[in-house]
């Protein structure tokens, strides 16, 4: 069994691992981690999850005085042997501890050590749990002497201890994000990050070599992610420049990683556009909307709601058939926030069936919480998880 420690928004998190690894084997421990029944989990393919462990061992619920003892005591037992140097680090979620009595527990069981000659080295906490760069960057989890214990309250009362198996890799994050030979602001900068979780909402469990359509491919973030995941990438936009776009940075790509990648690019407008066969699974960040810096008047929100929503629902029909029933769709469509935190939604959304799409119904989460947005961005994007009827 694993443990995810969720992203900045969690419910995106879960629904991702849902559709991996099945709903009920996701259990919500608290509000920013779950446990994963599996024999295996690979942090690098997921873009909510920026930390996750192997479970060790549970403890009753306590406070941070005898869960350190027990700590202590498990792991003085666990490495009284161990050849090497130990770099350690410790991080507590949902428990009332402050970074220094975490601290604390590090240096109490780095003296045990020492009395059997094994050497720790650790890694000092600026809060109760390190941050994700930190685990990056010292390599926690990455191999058996440089370790991050994640000690976790649970809902149930239980305290969970995990081995950490790694933090996301936000280096190589940052590079395929900001070191892209094309970028373009206007039409959107998608993270990478959310491109990883759009796949992983579409293709869910699937190990096939699979064919990804994006029909809005823009300067091709999508594609990207797709192509290092493993499936065939295959690109249209209506910009003859962002097909260009996209090819540069798909070659620049293969140049990094030394590999050939398999992917198509055309130019199409997503409306009318007529696409080669196969297609697996369609991923795509549809049209948005002009950006706004601050919440539009009633009259300019209606009508660009008006605009996307009329050109969202004729790419959605010209999309129905030309993929086969049961061809999974993960959509990002615009919402718009307004001063109160409230959000206007695409009027297509309550209309789905209509168009021949079912929208999949997750166990842990709903609908209105797969929104991705930033505290001061008005245009957030929506998640649609669909399937063709």
């Amino acid at each position: 069994m694993y443990i995810a420690i969720l992203g900045r928004q969690p419910e995106l998190g879960i629904a991702e691992l849902e559709r991996v690894f099945g709903g009920q084997a996701i259990k919500l421990t608290s509000q920013q981690t779950a446990t994963i029944n599996s024999d295996n989990f690979d942090i690098q393919r997921f873009g909510g999850v920026p930390k996750a462990g192997k479970v060790i061992f549970e403890l009753p619920r306590g406070d941070w005085h005898q869960i350190s003892q027990k700590v202590v005591q498990y792991y003085t037992n666990e490495w009284s042997s161990f050849e090497g140097k130990i770099t350690l680090g410790f991080s507590a979620y949902d428990i009332n501890v402050n970074a220094r009595e975490v601290q604390k527990t590090g240096i109490i069981l780095k003296q045990k050590l020492k009395k059997f000659g094994v050497s720790l080295r650790l890694i000092p906490n600026n809060e109760p749990s390190l941050n994700t760069a930190t685990s990056h960057h010292n390599k926690l989890g990455l191999s058996a002497n440089k370790i991050e214990l994640l000690i976790v309250a649970g809902h149930d009362g239980k305290i969970i201890v995990a081995e950490s198996t790694g933090a996301q890799n936000i280096t190589a994050y940052a590079r395929r994000d900001q070191e892209r030979p094309k970028r373009d602001a206007f039409v959107g900068m998608l993270p990478p990050k959310l491109a990883q979780i759009m796949l992983n909402l579409a293709v869910g469990n699937s190990s096939e070599k699979l064919r990804i359509l994006d029909p809005f491919c823009g300067t091709g973030v999508i594609l990207q992610e797709a192509v290092l995941m493993g499936y065939a990438a295959y690109g249209t936009d209506l910009s003859e420049k962002m097909v260009s776009y996209s090819h540069d940075n798909l070659d620049w790509l293969a140049q990094g990683y030394h590999a050939k990648f398999d992917y198509k690019l055309s130019a199409g407008d997503a409306m009318t556009a007529k696409w080669q066969q196969p297609i697996s699974a369609v991923v795509c960040e549809a049209y948005l909307g002009q950006p706004f810096s601050a919440p539009p008047s009633p009259a300019k929100l209606d009508e660009v709601v008006k605009n996307c929503n009329h050109i969202i629902t004729e790419f959605l029909k010209n999309l129905r058939p030309q993929i086969e029933p049961g061809t999974p769709v993960c959509v990002a469509v615009p919402a718009w926030r307004d001063t109160n935190g409230d959000f206007t939604h695409l009027p297509l959304i309550a209309t789905m069936a209509h168009f021949g799409y079912k929208p999949h119904e997750f166990v842990n989460v709903s609908q209105n919480d797969m929104l991705y947005y930033r505290e001061n961005q008005v245009v957030a994007r929506e998640l649609l998880v669909l399937t063709r009827i």
